[in-house]
């Protein structure tokens, strides 16, 4: 077990003062019940929202807060966090029980929650200087494709119903005509006092953004 701390040490460019805290890290709920890393990954998961938001204001301070708000989501969620989890080969490391260790459906989600609970953990050996060195180090990729980030008309549409109504856009799919090869899609929407408003597009995806973008250009968003 020595030798794998050590390579992962090394991959993670990070040493540990209290070995054991990156081994409770590497600790599933499935290897030890009691003794695992769901403590951990609650912190890092904490850690890193503080670490990323103070980036993204600090690299974007002219953006509006929904666009840094949608940047954000994209960097800490579970897809960025598998992904970094892979190119790190975090599941190597890993302490499953047997009743984890072929079950492929759960492996990103594991590698995921650990990648969470290193953070957490060298959070608690190192501090915040050491933890945000990790952080920018593996996220920074992801954080310079963030420098361009449009938001699409629907969640455009979302954003404003949610923050004046404290309700979500009504989407109804009620038409499909054209040819099979060819077929156009018509969507209503409809937020709290406004009209319902007709959408047109090649798909039901492309019907609801088309129905979006009229209903915000009526009101003038």
């Amino acid at each position: 077990m020595d030798k794998k701390l050590k390579e992962l040490e090394k991959i993670i460019k990070y040493n540990f003062k209290k070995s054991i805290i990156l081994v409770r890290a590497l600790t599933h709920k499935s290897f030890d019940n009691n003794i695992n890393n769901e403590k951990l990954e609650f912190l890092g998961d904490r850690v890193l929202g503080l670490i990323i938001s103070e980036k993204l204001l600090e690299k974007f301070p002219d953006e509006k807060e929904g666009i840094i708000d949608k940047k954000f989501a994209n960097l800490v969620n579970k897809k960025t966090c598998s992904l970094i989890a892979k190119k790190i080969n975090l599941k190597k490391f890993i302490l499953l029980g047997s009743s984890h260790k072929k079950q492929e459906r759960s492996a990103d989600k594991i590698s995921s929650d650990c990648l969470e609970a290193i953070v957490g953990a060298i959070y608690i050996d190192g501090g915040l200087k050491s933890v945000e060195k990790f952080i920018l180090n593996f996220w920074n990729e992801y954080l310079l494709r963030s420098n361009v980030t449009m938001i699409d008309s629907k969640t455009k549409l979302q954003e404003f119903s949610l923050k004046k109504y404290k309700e979500l856009p009504t989407y109804v799919f009620f038409k499909k005509t054209g040819p099979q090869h060819r077929p156009l899609f018509k969507t209503e929407v409809q937020i709290p006092n406004s009209k319902k408003i007709i959408g047109i597009g090649s798909s039901k995806k492309n019907a609801q953004q088309n129905a979006a973008a009229k209903l915000l250009e009526i009101l003038n968003i």
